[in-house]
């Protein structure tokens, strides 16, 4: 029977529990998101650290078994940055990268800004 560790409570959690490359890239990232959106609020979303601002989710990131990724919580954004995005290894809604290559500082910027533009048209969720 296998069992599953427990859901992280926070992202410092998430990132003590993943190897010490991929910790460091997602690091990295983590801080790069919160320059961007520094009011940005963290809290963690399907198991993985993400952000939040005005109850929407902005962007996630993760450590998989190869490879580290963001996670923009939208599909047209990743298809609309496609250009921006070539050479990256992209899905739907996912952008892999190797804990030794992250994502450029500028790349993340966009990505979040754009992410907080998408944020604002649908405006806040009301509870």
């Amino acid at each position: 029977m296998s069992v599953r560790p427990p859901k992280p409570v926070d992202h410092d959690e998430y990132l003590a529990r993943i190897p010490a490359n991929q910790r460091a890239a997602l690091q990295k990232l983590r801080e790069q998101v919160r320059k961007a959106a520094p009011g940005a609020e963290e809290c963690v979303a399907w198991q993985m650290p993400s952000f939040r601002v005005e109850g929407r989710l902005l962007v996630g990131y993760a450590a998989a078994r190869h490879h580290c990724a963001l996670y923009p919580m939208s599909p047209d954004l990743v298809q609309e940055m496609a250009d921006q995005l070539e050479g990256l290894d992209t899905s739907k809604g996912t952008i892999r990268f190797q804990p030794e290559k992250p994502l450029p500082a500028a790349l993340v910027r966009r990505i979040v800004k754009a992410r907080l533009a998408e944020n604002r048209v649908q405006g806040p969720i009301r509870r």
